[in-house]
């Protein structure tokens, strides 16, 4: 009876084991991946990045395919995972072109795609994973940037012509142009490989040997590029590559041996693509458009990354070891399940024979508790592979922090920047003595009623400059909320027709109608001057830059809202906006396309929308491409009490916040005899009040207590002419005279010395040191005037001698010594960079290691004439020269001088010469002089 009812129960027994022993398998998916080609260390990496990630996921199908760099491959490949089941296609393109068909046709089928590192032409994939190849190759620009102090020659190595290649050389050029001292030197194309290319890089390190820092598009190029240079002998090239990949002979090991001074990582993606996959398949949300970060790498942090990649890659082993053992364990539980599952059988059979039941249950009870350690194993083994996956998720973490690192220390370097390069405050300040002079009739100069009205615009528009420059960051100001409305009552067409007329010059050289349309004759309202002239000024500039020749700028002023606000809108003719760049146009830092004359900073339109917001009102566009913009600007009539000034009746300070890109030639009136310059340099302070006291009347006077001061006082004023003591604590006068001497900025400064040392042999000593006079004490005041005078108007003669010289010849003209030397390097440098249009007076000072105002009082007191006539002097003598060869059109020869516009060109050289351009070569061609 017994054994009988173990028979009846021992089917239901097994049932039950095999019930309790049998889990369901979870989904099985299937992923696959189509590359071009899988040689290279970087694409290693990328499908090391894929196996590496699949790790956590058993249940995924991996199907892998490598086109060997045929698109004809690649596309039979696509097929056949298509026909393979593939739930996801992940697709590295070989040809954008030719394999989107084959994205279509796994679109119509209903199979996701992930293009991962290179795009198609087909819109219809399921996310793109990539690098940025325009940001590295703009992050390249800027470090190179800050390794050179943003100065020197570089020379850059590209890929093979690829989309790779264009978009990474596209961001590094284009970032370079915000340094104006670096050039590139040249340009070798490469083919990602070490040796083909380096002889061209050899000769092209000896053509340049002023090089300093080589830019290769990956890191197989930049080993190329140090063996070059150690065969030449150059070590102190600065190398920078691409890619920053683990392992022998790649970025990191090259930065870390100082093969390379830095390598941009390019992440492969690979980890990332099945990140995107895996959420695709989970029906979970996902980005489309996954673009990866670049890090520099460099001798700050090359140890640190070599570190966690070594380390990661211990971790990678560990985690397959223990994948491995882990299989086993599941072989071997799958091996005694059947041993048990026979033994249950033989159980069976030997109850039905009459077997001893006992032995069979105590068998099981055995079997059972092995089973029960191996799932205790299983269950450490989890544990440690959970433990495992913790530190792999705080390493990315780290290297997620590192990232932000970089990039927060990147954003101070580029505040640091801006806030360096506009200290040039001082230049525009200087302006105003002269304007203000002639203004208030000091100088004794009885000015016409034109006259004046075009000064009162100088000094308006050299306020709104200064300005300008001092509140060029006020978008920071925006950002943080502290800047703040001052509205008072003020006429909105009185103050719109102020800045109209500001422009009209600018206008008129460039042929541009600029008309003022008010509704009505005033439109008062609450307004803040400060605030809503960067507004303006900054649409105004902007429908000038873009209006060609023969255009129409509309600015018309007037009431909406039934009274309740203001409307000014600037209309122009010019080419209009693309529809593309129309949601980016108040963007930070945005930069459609534009004309090679227009570049601008990207930053007018967007600080002119957050300029209206703060004076609570809008600013909106409307435009059609090739037909022109219109620009609105609605204001409320009135403003809450927070916004208005405490006392409306203060007078009004009219500020800009960036500087208007006119094309006008800049005009620096010569400054009239009367208002020369004297600096008297003397320690007794009755002395220095006579000796002041008597020049004062005829000329505008500066004083210094000793020798120092007198000449740290010369450098910066550029006297025209120096009374200075002899003997003084510190420095003597015959040592001041030296320095002055020695000093470009001041070699030509007329130096009389006053002294009670009357020996012949002191006199000697101090016309030896340079001093033009030398004044005995006691000394006759009229006589000390009387050489003031003749000193200045030898001075003058000389002037005028030097600027009939510029007029004809090409060469520098010639100048007492050592005034030649100063003329001959102004010269060089104006030619070295004649081909520029954006050529300033502030670069050319920064060149000859001068202030704006030392440079231009410099000129003026050598030749006699104004900086600018100087450049377009030789810019014009250049031209004639060649206009006489046939080879270059008229608007070619304008470029190659460094002129933007044709029209302006003839117009200055038919101004200098007495013929346009084109007349100038028909009469050398027919042999007319």
């Amino acid at each position: 009876m017994r054994i009988t009812s173990r028979v009846l129960l021992l089917p239901a027994l097994i049932g039950l084991v095999t019930a309790c022993t049998s889990t369901p398998a979870p989904p099985t998916y299937r992923i696959g991946f189509s590359q071009s080609v899988s040689g290279g260390d970087w694409r290693q990496a990328m499908l090391a990045g894929m196996e590496r990630e699949l790790v956590f996921h058993p249940e995924i199908q991996f199907l892998t395919r490598d086109a060997q760099s045929s698109s004809r491959q690649q596309q039979q490949q696509i097929h056949d995972l298509l026909d393979a089941g593939a739930d996801v296609l992940i697709v590295a393109p070989n040809d954008a072109q030719a394999l989107s068909p084959s994205v279509e046709e796994a679109y119509r089928r209903g199979v996701p795609v992930i293009l991962l590192d290179h795009r198609t032409t087909s819109p219809h994939y399921a996310a793109y994973v990539g690098g940025d190849n325009t940001g590295a190759g703009a992050t390249a620009a800027r470090y190179a940037a800050q390794l050179l102090r943003q100065r020197g020659e570089v020379i850059e190595i590209t890929g093979t012509p690829s989309l790779v290649a264009s978009e990474r050389h596209q961001g590094f050029t284009q970032a370079l142009r915000a340094y104006p001292q670096m050039r590139v030197a040249g340009t070798v194309t490469g083919d990602w490989g070490t040796t083909t290319w380096q002889p061209t890089l050899t000769r092209l390190l000896q053509q340049h040997p002023e090089t300093r820092l080589i830019f290769a598009h990956s890191d197989l190029m930049a080993q190329g590029a140090y063996e070059v240079c150690q065969r030449l002998g150059r070590p102190e090239v600065r190398i920078i590559g691409v890619d920053g990949l683990a392992g022998k002979g790649n970025g990191l090991e090259m930065v870390q041996q100082g093969r390379s001074t830095a390598s941009l990582f390019y992440s492969p993606g690979g980890e990332e693509a099945i990140r995107v996959a895996l959420k695709i398949l989970q029906h979970q949300a996902y980005e489309r458009e996954n673009i990866l970060g670049t890090i520099v790498i460099d001798s700050t942090n090359v140890l640190t990354l070599q570190q966690q990649a070594v380390k990661l890659a211990s971790q990678q082993a560990g985690i397959e070891q223990q994948q491995h053992l882990l299989h086993t364990l599941q072989a071997t539980y799958a091996s005694q399940r059947t041993v048990l599952y026979g033994l249950l059988a033989s159980l069976l059979a030997a109850i039905v024979l009459g077997a001893s039941a006992w032995h069979a249950a105590r068998t099981n009870r055995r079997i059972n508790r092995e089973l029960a350690r191996q799932n205790e194993a299983n269950d450490a083994i989890n544990r440690q592979l959970s433990t495992q996956n913790e530190e792999i998720r705080a390493q990315r973490n780290q290297i997620a922090e590192l990232a932000e690192q970089a990039r927060v220390e990147t954003e101070a370097k580029l505040r640091f920047f801006t806030n360096f390069s506009h200290e040039l405050r001082t230049p525009l300040t200087l302006i105003m003595g002269p304007v203000e002079e002639m203004l208030t009739g000091r100088n004794g100069t009885a000015l016409q009623p034109s006259q004046r009205h075009e000064l009162g615009l100088i000094r308006r528009s050299t306020q709104r400059l200064l300005q300008l420059v001092n509140q060029l960051l006020d978008f920071r100001k925006i950002e943080v909320g502290k800047m703040a409305v001052q509205a008072r009552p003020d006429d909105l067409v009185a103050f719109v027709r102020e800045l109209v007329e500001a422009f009209e010059p600018a206008a008129r050289v460039q042929q541009v109608a600029l008309t003022l349309r008010p509704a009505e004759p005033t439109l008062p309202g609450w307004l803040d001057r400060n605030v809503l002239d960067k507004v303006f000024l900054n649409l105004l500039s902007n429908a000038l830059k873009y209006t060609p020749a023969g255009g129409q700028i509309t600015v018309s002023v007037q009431a909406a809202a039934e009274g309740r606000s203001l409307q000014v809108l600037v209309t122009d003719t010019g080419r209009g906006i693309r529809p593309q760049d129309s949601p980016h146009i108040f963007e930070w830092f945005y930069q459609g396309e534009q004309p090679g004359t227009g570049k601008g900073s990207g930053m007018g339109l967007a600080l002119a929308q957050g300029l209206v917001r703060l004076h609570q009102g809008q600013l909106t566009f409307s435009s059609q491409l090739g037909q022109g913009s219109t620009f609105t600007v609605t204001l409320p009539r009135e403003l809450p009490a927070a916004l208005r000034a405490p006392n409306p009746a203060e007078p009004l300070d009219i500020s800009m916040d960036e500087p208007l890109a006119l094309p006008v030639p800049e005009v620096e009136a010569p400054v009239p005899e009367a208002e020369a310059l004297v600096l008297v340099i003397e320690d007794n302070a009755d002395v220095s009040e006579f000796v002041t006291r008597k020049l004062r009347p005829h000329f505008r006077v500066q004083a210094a207590a000793d020798g120092k001061a007198g000449l740290q006082l010369a450098l910066e004023l550029i006297p025209d002419l120096i009374v200075c003591d002899v003997m003084m604590p510190g420095l003597s006068g015959l040592e001041v005279v030296a320095r002055l001497r020695a000093d470009w900025r001041t070699s030509h400064v007329p130096v009389i010395l006053l002294t009670a040392r009357n020996a012949p042999e002191q006199q000697v000593e101090g016309v030896q040191a340079g001093a033009d006079v030398y004044l005995t004490k006691p000394f006759n005041p009229a006589f000390l005037l009387e050489s003031v005078r003749t000193l200045l108007a030898n001075r003058a003669r000389q002037r005028e001698h030097l600027s009939r010289e510029l007029a004809t010849p090409i060469d520098p003209p010639q100048a007492p010594h050592p005034d030649q030397a100063f003329i001959q390097a102004l010269t060089a440098q104006v030619e070295a960079d004649l081909t520029r249009t954006d050529l300033t007076v502030e670069e050319l000072a920064h060149a000859l290691g001068f202030s704006r105002m030392q440079l231009y009082r410099k000129v003026k007191a050598v030749l006699g004439t104004s900086i600018t006539d100087f450049v377009q002097s030789v810019r014009l003598q250049k031209a004639c020269e060649l206009l006489r060869d046939d080879s270059l059109s008229v608007t070619a020869v304008a470029y190659e001088v460094g002129y933007a516009s044709h029209s302006y060109f003839s117009n200055s050289f038919k101004a200098r010469y007495g013929v346009a351009p084109s007349e100038f070569r028909a009469r050398h061609q027919a042999g007319v002089s």
